[in-house]
């Protein structure tokens, strides 16, 4: 590429395929396809999972007891045996000079196939011993093949497509050393580089891939983190001043007899916090136009009753209420405890002999007989139900409103955009409902501007008199996360439960976590065994 040549767009390395790149014949192609990555662009992006600084490597021969490390070594044996129910066990021994690592892995006989004697491999992982030998279950497993350097590069890769880490970085130096040239285009203002001190996006993008150091590493993963925030934060701002300027809203009528009655019955006084929640969306719901807030507290915290004193605002103005929860389970706890909280309110029916009539609250999940769900559905396209409690029923092509007015979504993190969306559609044809989003997920209000941008945030920062508090704390280390270890053995030994929360269930090829399985074999061979 000639140097006098602009700089590359981000849209220009779109509109190459890695097809053009060196050594990417079409059976590379077909697996890197497999993996998402058709351009230039893809596979700059395809980012490393970690980087091992080889200057920092461990020798097996050092490797402690209870010690988590990175390790290189050379397969000596690879064998899977059977154990009882169905289950594999696969043993790899590996070795560096004249000392060896034994790693276990449980059902993942394909790794027999994957680690064959003779091949380099690198693992990371916490050190334990079994019968006199150092072993590591379950570890990390890299083949870096023969590549060199101070730092290494260790991407996610596809055993079954056959794309592995030493692939793609013969491909990645490829591709940076034909753009090197031209260099890369950085659309963020250099007084913003300048101000928060990130590298541009060409020496991000480089030294990601090809770094000298790990504090280059720092630099560049935190410049790049900055700009895939970025595209969220405007991408979410654009869609929420769409809906502002496209959208027609509903003024509700905050100060109403239904809301006062409802505040008045409470057998405790609300918290501060509950107040403020509640004066602020209210003052998004007299606005005519449609809400989207988030409503963020702790188990306990009393999200329910502000949620529910919004849904009261739409019913006392003729409109209905619809809270929509991930879970049947999680349903029928909301209709419950919102149909106990009610009581017996009424609201105004001018067909009635006495003018009014039981405020009414109903329940729509898959577990409602047949005939009852044609009587709900009937009764809530004529207005007769005031608040539905449900889940994805909720969103279903026949499930029709009289006049929607105000969504509740709770767990929102469960629920995609599209569904968010999607309830927020069955409003009528002129005036969008007001959503009100729930989490008792801990988010720092900085990270929920962040991440849910084109909501406005609301926290209940103070649980009610008499509840119990909920700490919440992070183990950055391997010191911390054995003190945790500490705290389950002794609550344990107590004769009480401990769950261990996972984020997948099997091994992942390019997420960088441990799955349920591995966990349940590391707590068995280490921490609780």
């Amino acid at each position: 590429m000639p140097e006098g040549d602009p700089p590359l767009t981000l849209r220009d390395l779109d509109q190459i395929p890695v097809s053009r790149l060196r050594g990417v014949g079409d059976k590379k192609d077909a697996a890197l396809a497999g993996s998402e990555i058709r351009t230039v662009l893809d596979l700059l992006t395809h980012y490393p999972r970690r980087h091992l600084d080889r200057t920092r490597e461990a020798s097996i021969g050092d490797l402690q007891p209870g010690e988590e490390a990175t390790v290189v070594g050379e397969v000596r044996s690879s064998r899977t045996r059977q154990l009882r129910g169905r289950r594999t066990l696969t043993e790899v021994v590996i070795g560096d000079g004249g000392h060896q690592l034994r790693l276990t892995f449980f059902n993942q006989r394909w790794r027999e196939k994957q680690l064959t004697p003779g091949m380099s491999v690198l693992v990371h992982g916490k050190c334990d011993t079994f019968q006199g030998q150092r072993q590591m279950t379950s570890p990390i497993v890299d083949l870096v093949g023969d590549q060199t350097g101070r730092i290494i590069a260790v991407y996610p890769q596809s055993e079954k497509s056959g794309l592995l880490t030493k692939d793609l970085a013969r491909f990645v130096e490829e591709a940076v050393a034909r753009c090197r040239p031209r260099g890369l285009d950085d659309p963020v203002p250099d007084g913003v580089l300048d101000r928060f001190d990130f590298v541009d996006r060409a020496a991000a993008v480089f030294g990601i891939h090809q770094p000298e150091s790990m504090a280059e590493v720092a630099e560049a993963r935190r410049r790049l983190v900055f700009d895939e925030l970025l595209r969220v934060q405007l991408e979410l701002v654009r869609r929420k001043r769409r809906i502002e300027r496209e959208t027609a809203g509903i003024a509700h009528e905050i100060a109403g007899e239904l809301t006062d009655r409802f505040i008045e019955r409470l057998p405790f006084p609300l918290t501060n916090a509950q107040q403020r929640a509640i004066g602020e969306i209210g003052a998004d719901l007299e606005l005519a136009r449609p809400m989207h807030r988030l409503l963020q507290g702790d188990v306990g915290s009393g999200k329910t009753l502000v949620a529910v004193h919004a849904l009261l605002t739409a019913v006392q103005g003729g409109y209905q209420g619809a809270l929509m929860a991930p879970t049947e389970v999680l349903a029928e706890q909301h209709h419950a405890g919102v149909t106990a909280m009610l009581g017996d309110l009424s609201v105004p029916d001018p067909s009635t002999l006495m003018g009014e009539r039981p405020l009414r609250v109903e329940l729509l999940t898959n577990r409602v007989a047949a005939g009852d769900r044609r009587k709900i559905l009937a009764d809530l396209v004529t207005g007769k139900v005031d608040i539905i409690i449900g889940t994805h029923a909720l969103i279903q092509e026949k499930v029709e409103y009289a006049a929607l007015g105000v969504v509740v979504i709770d767990e929102q993190h469960r629920f995609g955009v599209e569904q968010r969306a999607a309830l927020r559609e069955k409003g009528d044809a002129v005036t969008a409902p007001d959503v009100l989003v729930m989490t008792a997920t801990p988010i720092p209000r900085t990270a929920a501007m962040t991440v849910y941008g084109d909501l406005d945030v609301s926290v209940l920062d103070e649980l009610p008199p008499g509840r119990t508090p909920i700490n919440t704390e992070w183990a950055r280390d391997d010191a911390a996360e054995d003190g945790v270890w500490d705290v389950v053995r002794a609550e344990v030994g107590a004769g009480r439960q401990v769950y261990v929360v996972c984020p997948l269930i099997d091994e992942s090829e390019a997420l960088d976590v441990r799955s349920a399985e591995d966990s349940f074999a590391a707590l068995q061979a280490a921490e609780l065994s």
